[in-house]
């Protein structure tokens, strides 16, 4: 199952970010440009940065430069992730351009994609809770909560892996079609964000 795949791959990605942890570390992919690890890799590894780059920019000590020189850094960050979704999407397309669609075929709310970034973004919530639930100097009532949240986690994932390959099936077999749309994000572009736009000639 594809979801399994894609879990598997989010996992290694997020133990390899943290046996150094850091966000500054250099970032090399180990699977080939033209495989979908290669995509699904990369793609946790922005989510990844991304959540400790949130972490760091919460500190209520934060030297204001620094600050700002982060946001950047998560706007970046969100344009990056935005791309990879879209090339993963792209993947997909390519994929199944050969089935033939169903007459009564129905469209999805999301594409596979980016039901895919969520399930990137639930294995990062289960790998912290799951360093939550382990601490040795957290209380009792912390780990019970944590325990208990995790298991929400756990059931999110089965719900989630199972709606993708439902989806995916759903799609293979022409029940399903996908009809993706460009983000459009307007706030790094130029001509569309007002305040870049004042900042021209």
């Amino acid at each position: 199952m594809f979801s399994s795949l894609a879990f598997a791959i989010f996992e290694e990605s997020i133990k390899t970010y943290h046996i150094k942890d850091d966000v500054y570390q250099e970032f090399k992919n180990p699977y080939p440009k033209d495989k979908i690890e290669h995509l699904l890799y990369r793609k946790n590894w922005i989510d990844t940065v991304q959540w400790h780059y949130e972490d760091i920019i919460r500190d209520p000590n934060i030297d204001p430069v620094n600050a700002l020189d982060i946001k950047r850094k998560i706007d970046a960050s969100n344009q990056d992730r935005t791309d990879l979704v879209e090339y993963i999407d792209s993947y997909f397309l390519n994929k199944y351009q050969s089935v033939e669609i169903r007459e009564n075929a129905a469209i999805n709310t999301e594409s596979p994609a980016w039901a895919i970034d969520r399930l990137s973004i639930l294995a990062l919530k289960i790998y912290h809770m799951e360093e939550e639930v382990n601490r040795k100097d957290a209380s009792p009532e912390h780990i019970d909560k944590c325990t208990a949240k995790l298991n929400v986690l756990l059931e999110q994932k089965s719900d989630l892996s199972t709606a993708i390959d439902q989806l995916l099936g759903d799609i293979e077999s022409g029940a399903k079609y996908m009809k993706v749309y460009k983000q459009m994000k307007m706030y790094n572009d130029e001509e569309l964000n007002p305040v870049l736009r004042g900042q021209k000639g």
